[in-house]
């Protein structure tokens, strides 16, 4: 009997993976956001934003007589009182994250079907990156229309299309504000795993969004004066406490997505850094910068954030393993 029993588990090894059931959860998972009413309000309010702002952006270009460039300024024109639309995102694009994640995991266990999921062929592996998943391609899904909505806007009201320059830097900012994004869902799945309450996970998730956004900046100044404090006056002391006030200043998501997003919807930035006078010699300032050349600025900043999704998800999975489930 004990072989028997060991050969049908070696059996069901076999004909199982870790992945088993991935594709149902992810697609079950994508019907409950895109017909949730929170998602419904979060995707009406972000359309109706998009619209308003890229259209009093369009009216501003043109009537500015500016052209070069036009539809990747439709993102960052402001016109006051309104602000530009990479201004909304920043705060929009966390709000919709931690609206489908905060209540991933503990509404699976206060409706008391956990157990009943995973009594299926259905391993844990799967079901928790098939939730990481639908969030991520249903944030995709939304960004992309929005995307759409103000290309096809952008056309309308300008009356020109965009060159095959300005399509590849907008795709370039749709990917950036999508792994934006994941940073946000991932970190509300992982405060959904370790909190029961979805309030608790939601204010939790909330709480760092307001704390990188808000303290952070002030606190990385703070840190830099004490670590690197300037006592005689030297250039070398200046230069050394701001580069390490920048540095711990892109310890937060929240600055690394404005740096992506400054060299990416305009061509004229040439560095992300502190830049020396003499550092620009033989530089044709004001004159756009190649695709290639603004990848390489990116490139640093988005493996960030691209590190620190897998590390919050890693986190996650360790913790959601660990988690028992009671039938």
């Amino acid at each position: 009997m004990p072989q028997q029993t060991k050969r049908s588990g070696q059996k069901r090894r076999r004909e199982g993976s870790p992945w088993t059931g991935l594709g149902a959860v992810v697609a079950k998972e994508m019907a409950d956001h895109l017909t949730s009413a929170r998602m419904l309000i979060l995707e009406l309010l972000t359309v109706l934003t998009a619209a308003g702002t890229v259209y009093v952006a369009a009216q501003n270009l043109r009537n500015s007589g500016q052209d070069q460039f036009l539809f990747l300024s439709l993102f960052t024109t402001p016109q006051d009182p309104v602000p530009a639309f990479v201004g909304f995102l920043g705060f929009l694009v966390p709000l919709i994250a931690i609206a489908m994640a905060f209540d991933s995991v503990n509404g699976e266990f206060n409706r008391r079907t956990i157990s009943r999921v995973l009594a299926q062929p259905i391993y844990r592996d799967a079901l928790l990156l098939g939730k990481f998943l639908a969030g991520l391609f249903t944030l995709t899904l939304v960004l992309t229309a929005i995307w759409l909505l103000i290309i096809g806007l952008g056309i309308l009201v300008l009356g020109v299309p965009p060159s095959g320059e300005e399509v590849a830097r907008g795709l370039t900012f749709l990917a950036v504000t999508i792994s934006y994004g994941g940073i946000w869902l991932v970190l509300a799945m992982v405060f959904s795993i370790i909190f029961r309450q979805p309030a608790t996970a939601a204010l939790a998730s909330i709480a760092v969004w307001l704390f990188f956004t808000v303290f952070w900046g002030i606190i990385a100044g703070v840190l830099a004066q004490v670590l690197r404090p300037v006592e005689v006056g030297f250039l070398e002391e200046s230069l050394a406490q701001a580069r390490l006030e920048l540095a711990l200043g892109r310890l937060s998501p929240n600055a690394l997505y404005a740096e992506v997003i400054l060299a990416t919807l305009n061509p004229a930035v040439r560095s992300l850094g502190l830049v020396l006078p003499i550092q620009l010699h033989g530089a044709i300032l004001g004159a756009p910068l190649p695709l290639d050349q603004s990848l390489s600025l990116i490139w640093p900043h988005l493996t960030g954030l691209i590190a620190a999704t897998i590390l919050l998800f890693a986190l996650g999975y360790v913790l959601f393993q660990r988690r028992e489930i009671r039938a």
